[in-house]
């Protein structure tokens, strides 16, 4: 089940808000009006939603999350009571993590590749579960976070459950550490105000995915799917810039109804992106991109390795190796992780000290073809059709200009025009005028602001509900991760 379906909004959603309020009434009665209300009735429900949704498509795959929070719990539980063996069961711990985000995503491409070599290995061809690279993660943040004493260890295991399995986040991220939410986890209030942003905030996400991730995938589908060997050099440009265009609103999309969901429940996700394709350096690309990511190799892997201070260049090609890893088993993630390390390493030592005296312009521009290129890397995991596109892509086809890519470029122009606007941050300016108007006239700002809110919500609904009447395409691409 995905967050932009039909049967998710207008039944599974529908479904949970009301037991979900039930749940809210159930933890009220009786408590103290001094002391902040328990959560426990309203975590059940959340923690059965949430597996009925991720069960929804792959039923089986919910034993093996479930297997993988019993062990996380009672390893927590080890290192929060020990003090002789709390490094050793840490150790067991993330290692059980990582044989199990093994075996599942990596076990494949590695008896492929020892075939490759000349071995007789039978390929287990095991399915990927969906989501297994968030919550894998997530339960390392967990048994790190209570390990350094950022967080104690969960005593009821359908809390941790809960933390594990939370449908807003859980098949796409954003990757959410366990000291973000463990205190909403034991208390947590949620007020109106709360529930109106919340929404709000899930439906820009809606638009995001169905209004524009869908319509530019249409264009990118058109021209990267095919046979690349007639492909002209403008369509190989336009299809990769459309794909470009296509994953930010789609994984960006999905990450604002994750936080919009999460806000209505009284959890505060971390942004996860913070208008990207504005940057001028690559580095700073990576800084607002998938945050919740980078920050966790961050502080999981590059800082114990010891960061900027010992084995810099070994310490930054191992969290890009591992950054294309996470992506997928796949060499075109592993090329596509170690070129974005070596394009930061690189700019440490020689754009970053000069930035301020290049044009931000000429930044901008060189920042977008390395992000471009980079994602027509990402896109292809055969090596021969991430040849052909690129050799495409370089001109090296007799066609530079055809009747198709003229056709991808009026018939979708405002696709184009509002998709590039979108990227940038007009949402801040206008929200920060609308804040404005409130506090110089309350009397029309206020309710202007609420007025406007409304419309969008109700546009962005209706005109979702139409274009998801019959959509084909429709899954998220992070999904696959």
């Amino acid at each position: 089940m995905v967050f932009s379906d039909l049967f998710f909004l207008f039944v599974f959603l529908p479904a949970f808000a009301l037991c979900y309020l039930w749940a809210n009434r159930s933890d009220k009665k009786g408590a103290p009006h001094d002391r902040m209300v328990s959560c426990a009735t309203r975590n059940m429900v959340l923690v059965v939603f949430s597996l009925l949704f991720y069960a929804w498509g792959e039923p089986v795959y919910v034993f093996l999350m479930l297997g993988s929070v019993v062990v996380n719990f009672f390893i927590g539980r080890i290192i929060d009571r020990q003090r002789r063996f709390r490094r050793a069961a840490l150790i067991f711990g993330v290692a059980a993590d990582i044989a199990i985000l093994g075996v599942f995503k990596y076990a494949n491409f590695i008896v492929d590749q020892c075939n490759a070599l000349g071995a007789h290995l039978s390929s287990p061809r095991i399915a990927l579960p969906i989501g297994i690279s968030f919550y894998i993660f997530q339960s390392i943040s967990y048994l790190v976070d209570v390990y350094r004493r950022e967080s104690p260890a969960q005593r009821r295991f359908v809390d941790l459950l809960l933390y594990i399995s939370m449908f807003p986040q859980l098949i796409a991220g954003p990757i959410v550490r366990y000291s973000t939410v463990a205190e909403g986890i034991t208390a947590r209030e949620v007020k109106a105000n709360d529930v109106a942003e919340g929404m709000y905030r899930f439906l820009r996400g809606l638009a995001k995915k169905v209004i524009f991730a869908n319509q530019l995938y249409e264009v990118s589908h058109q021209f990267l799917d095919g046979k690349l060997e007639s492909l002209s050099m403008s369509g190989a440009w336009i299809g990769v810039i459309a794909f470009t265009l296509q994953i930010y609103f789609d994984f960006s999309g999905y990450s604002d109804m994750a936080i919009g969901l999460g806000r209505c429940l009284g959890f505060r996700f971390n942004e996860n992106f913070d208008h990207p394709y504005c940057s001028k350096t690559i580095t700073e690309f990576w800084r607002r991109w998938h945050m919740s990511l980078g920050s966790f190799f961050r502080d999981y892997v590059y800082i114990p390795m010891g960061g900027n201070r010992r084995h810099q260049p070994l310490n930054i090609l191992v969290v890009w190796f591992l950054t294309g890893m996470w992506h997928g088993a796949s060499w075109n993630f592993i090329i596509w992780g170690l070129f974005y390390g070596v394009i930061v390493y690189g700019e440490k030592h020689t754009l970053l000290p000069r930035k301020d005296r290049i044009p931000g312009a000429l930044l901008h521009f060189y920042t977008m073809l390395l992000v471009t290129l980079g994602f027509g890397i990402f896109y292809f995991d055969d090596f021969t059709r991430l040849k052909d596109f690129f050799y495409a892509l370089c001109g090296g086809t007799h066609l530079v200009w055809d009747g198709v890519s003229e056709a991808a470029l009026l018939d979708h122009f405002w696709l184009w025009v509002a998709a590039v606007l979108l990227c940038m941050p007009l949402r801040g300016i206008i929200d920060g005028g609308l804040d404005r108007l409130a506090k110089s006239v309350p009397s029309v700002g206020r309710p202007l602001a609420l007025v406007l809110r409304f419309a969008v919500s109700v546009a962005v609904l209706v005109l979702c509900t139409a274009l998801l009447v019959g959509a084909t395409n429709n899954a998220f691409i992070y999904t696959r991760f």
